[in-house]
């Protein structure tokens, strides 16, 4: 029993040492503004409402078009596919937002199918691909930074992150949490898992 008692504890102390570390790099690289010429911004979708993006998605938006502007990359793609019961896709609500706000047709590419981080970026690299794009900036919230990342390079992209400033997320420290805890959930089942499980466009309370 006392061995028993001994894994026990080791286990513990080695999860909690694992998290701390694991939310000490989610943070680190949400706030590294990793900006640099690209081939293309990828925008990561969030929730939308009828064709009008939420404000977490508004942020992550807001900013990609910022990018877009200031000629970081000729390329913007816009992400999401459609929960059910929903009248569009988020990567429609993301287009019709980065049209009203100066984009050309020409620059967006939409990636419309996924329903997860994973499904997404997996898209979006098939789609990069084949137009013969390598690298791109990605945008999102600070805590989804590091997942997204990780899994834009093991698709075999060239990735470099820039988080958002204004998303609703970073006005709460309760949401700060709730989405932290969220990402080591996430991450946890993407590199022990396969991603199979991860069934979100990146936390978003307050959407």
């Amino acid at each position: 029993m006392r061995h028993l008692a001994r894994l026990g504890l080791a286990a513990i102390v080695g999860t909690a040492l694992l998290a701390g570390f694991t939310t000490y790099r989610i943070w680190d690289q949400g706030g590294r503004d990793e900006v640099r010429a690209a081939d293309a911004i990828v925008v990561l979708g969030a929730a939308q409402y009828n064709g009008t993006p939420s404000r977490i998605f508004e942020a992550r938006l807001a900013h990609a078009v910022d990018l877009w502007q200031a000629g970081v990359a000729p390329v913007l793609v816009v992400t999401g596919g459609k929960a059910e019961g929903d009248l569009t896709t988020e990567a429609a609500a993301g287009r019709a937002y980065a049209l009203a706000r100066g984009v050309p047709e020409a620059a967006i590419m939409a990636e419309d199918e996924g329903r997860t981080t994973l499904e997404s970026l997996e898209n979006v690299a098939i789609l990069m691909r084949a137009a013969g794009l390598e690298s791109a900036v990605f945008v999102s919230d600070r805590t989804h930074l590091l997942r997204v990342l990780r899994i834009a390079t093991d698709e075999g992209l060239v990735a470099w992150g820039s988080a958002t400033t204004t998303s609703p997320i970073d006005a709460s420290l309760a949401w700060q949490v709730e989405a932290t805890v969220h990402e080591l959930g996430a991450l946890g089942v993407y590199f022990f898992g396969g991603g199979q499980l991860v069934t979100e466009e990146g936390a978003a309370p307050g959407g």
